[in-house]
């Protein structure tokens, strides 16, 4: 019986139980799927059901083969793939060492060598645990000189990823995103939920998942970077409308703990001037972990907060954690109907932050529409449209990830999915009110979140110039994974005391950079820190409060320089909202590493310390204590400086002041977004 088959838009192989598909999946993306058990229906992962155009499948000798728009894949009689572009360039290829690999079945150049091996390592590697499940490798050839991008947001320096090892599991300030796009022209999607680990080698690429039914990844091919993100948002989805106010400034702290309280922040803003556009109510606003809703004593009307609010320009962003307490007046209901995370070992108590609770379950859809249900009544028929999706890890007091099940699984099996369907339950249910410019501000993000509205922030990072630089990778990194809306605590979210020189410099360099990001956000647990009045009541646990963090709250010399990039902000907001149409539209990073504009500049390749923002902005961040000037590269073109109105030549490394008050921004000459720095010309 022959092992290779071919279908309309698939080929196939199959041998000893094992079997291997690969079909095309959106207009020029192949999709393959491979296990060691019997085989059953595909389940979506992160893609979509989107048109596909018909690939052409056909048999060379003992290689099946499909193509499809820019790239191909090919199976030889031993099950082995490769993909290749348009033009037969090998992109990827499985990597095995087996003594049967003898046959050169490859019809046109490989860096297969055919050479018998001792070692009998395989290209696709499973290894049963239980019942259907096994821990599953895949293993691909080394390509010399390689540079990899994206994978969601990790806390390290590291723009390119090539060399490094990455956990595939949610963690509080780590996103798992597990789409990768090489400087060899294809992107790759690990369209597998399953907590793991890659290993991007100079030997070799090696992916893991530690329990999953099957292999699943997507591959597609384009000629540049801004090509293949494209081709990836077009399978997974691209990010709603973004709301118009959202451009604006956000103001957050750790925490407003009453009503009147944020209202007379709110309404300092407008007697200083200053447009605000979000305002939040975080956490332990409410009686009980698990309520989602005012604890009537410090907020005693809602609605008529919103009101005001709303009145002044401001939106109302309301902090919704997932976690549950066995006091909470939904719990009973909520454990009944199985809506909350399950511990396979030991009591069922996931998180012990001020109670012990359980996290609801989004992967249940009777449990999404549940917390939708009680999000409405509580938030949204009082006026209230934003929610914050704090803890969307989520974050587990021990990451014991083979210790808790979901509805959909095991969470070694599924869990990396959690943060996006806990976004698709409130998406749904906006989406269901008529909403459609939704956005949700989430700490966690997985492949297709995007879709689900999910404004993803960096989680609760240290207040230092050292986290201040990792953010900046993970920013560009989640944009070439396909999340285009991120932003971060503008200062960190640990350790700044507001009355400390050194944070000061750093809140002026960090929000100078913010202004550059999708969205700028004041957000942190501000020292000195304020306990609660009654560290219990009525049995509860309360929650203490930082100081200070508005944008006065640093002094004066540092309130003059954020008010006027909060201005700056302000007038760049039809440049912005251009940004987000791109995105909507295209799944276009509005924050993107040089080479996403200057494929073809191979020194844009290796800059991880500034950036593009936009197509037509270069911004150079300050990321370090005392720094007053730094180099910048400008490509190939005419530049301006944004600052002094000065025309710069590209094509080389400029010197740039960058005293406290400034940080080096161009400016391509012509682009309409200059007028935006005219008022700022001449001052530091």
């Amino acid at each position: 019986m022959d092992t290779l088959a071919l279908e309309s838009h698939s080929i196939g192989w199959s041998y000893n139980g094992d079997w291997l598909r690969i079909e095309a999946h959106g207009p020029h993306g192949l999709r393959l799927r491979a296990s060691d058990r019997p085989a059953r229906a595909a389940s979506p992962g992160a893609l979509l059901d989107v048109a596909t155009p018909d690939p052409v499948v056909r048999r060379d000798g003992n290689v099946a083969r499909i193509e499809h728009g820019n790239i191909a894949a090919e199976v030889d009689l031993q099950g082995r793939v490769r993909f290749l572009d348009r033009n037969r360039r090998v992109l990827l290829e499985e990597k095995w060492r087996q003594r049967d690999t003898v046959a050169k079945f490859w019809t046109v150049g490989t860096d297969a060598t055919g050479t018998i091996s001792a070692l009998g390592i395989a290209g696709r590697e499973f290894r049963p645990l239980h019942g259907d499940v096994s821990q599953i490798t895949v293993r691909f050839e080394a390509k010399p000189g390689e540079k990899l991008f994206g994978m969601g947001q990790y806390q390290q320096p590291n723009l390119d990823l090539a060399g490094c090892i990455l956990e595939l599991a949610q963690r509080n300030s780590q996103a798992s995103v597990p789409f990768v796009v090489s400087s060899d022209g294809y992107g790759f999607l690990w369209n597998n939920p399953a907590v793991g680990d890659v290993c991007f080698a100079a030997n070799g690429a090696c992916w893991i998942a530690h329990a999953a039914r099957e292999i699943d990844y997507w591959v597609t091919a384009a000629d540049t970077p801004a090509a293949i993100v494209r081709n990836y948002a077009a399978v997974t989805g691209t990010v709603p409308k973004m709301p118009d106010f959202a451009l604006g400034l956000w103001q957050s702290k750790l925490r407003y703990r009453t009503q009147d309280e944020l209202l007379a922040v709110a309404r300092e803003y407008r007697r200083r001037g200053i447009p605000l556009a979000v305002i939040v109510a975080d956490f332990f606003h409410w009686p009980v972990q698990g309520d989602w809703r005012f604890d009537p004593r410090e907020w005693p009307d809602p609605a008529a907060m919103t009101a005001e609010l709303k009145a002044m320009g401001t939106e109302l962003l309301v902090s919704v954690w997932p976690t549950v307490d066995p006091r909470s007046e939904n719990y009973p209901a909520m454990a009944e109907k199985g809506y909350l995370v399950r511990t396979r070992r030991g009591i069922d108590i996931q998180q012990d932050f001020l109670g012990n609770t359980r996290f609801i379950d989004p992967t249940h859809p009777g449990a999404r529409a549940f917390l939708w249900e009680r999000l409405k009544r509580n938030y949204r028929d009082l006026g209230v449209r934003l929610f914050w999706l704090d803890e969307a890890e989520p974050e587990y007091s021990a990451y014991d990830f083979d210790n808790y099940r979901y509805h959909a699984g095991g969470v070694l099996e599924v869990g990396n999915a959690y943060p996006f369907h806990l976004a698709q339950a409130v998406h749904d249910g906006l989406r269901a009110e008529g909403e459609t410019e939704i956005v949700s501000l989430v700490r966690c993000a997985w492949a297709g979140s995007q879709r689900q509205g999910a404004l993803v922030w960096s989680g609760d990072i240290h207040s230092s110039f050292a986290a201040m630089r990792n953010q900046l990778s993970a920013g560009l990194n989640m944009g070439m994974a396909g999340i285009p809306w991120w932003t971060t605590d503008i200062g960190g979210f640990h350790g700044g005391h507001v009355d400390d020189p050194t944070f000061r410099e750093l809140m002026v360099r960090w929000f100078q950079w913010a202004v550059f990001t999708p969205v700028l956000r004041m957000h942190g647990h501000r020292d000195p820190i304020t306990p609660p009045a009654e560290p219990f009541r009525d049995g509860v646990a309360q929650c203490d409060t930082g100081a200070g963090n508005e944008l006065w709250s640093f002094g004066e010399p540092v309130f003059d320089i954020l008010r006027r990039y909060a201005a700056l902000r302000e007038r760049l907001r039809p440049y912005v909202a251009s940004l987000m149409v791109k995105a909507h539209e295209h799944g276009d990073p509005l924050m993107r590493p040089m080479f996403f504009d200057f494929p073809d500049d191979a020194r844009c390749w290796a800059l991880d310390d500034q950036y593009m923002f936009g197509p037509d902005l270069l911004v150079a961040p300050i990321v370090a204590a005392g720094v007053t000037e730094r180099d910048v590269y400008l490509p190939d073109g005419d530049w301006v400086n944004a600052w002094s109105g000065d025309a710069v030549a590209g094509g080389r490394v400029v010197r740039c002041a960058a005293p406290l008050a400034r940080i080096p921004v161009f400016v391509r000459a012509g682009a309409a977004v200059a007028s935006a720095f005219a008022q700022d010309a001449g001052t530091s």
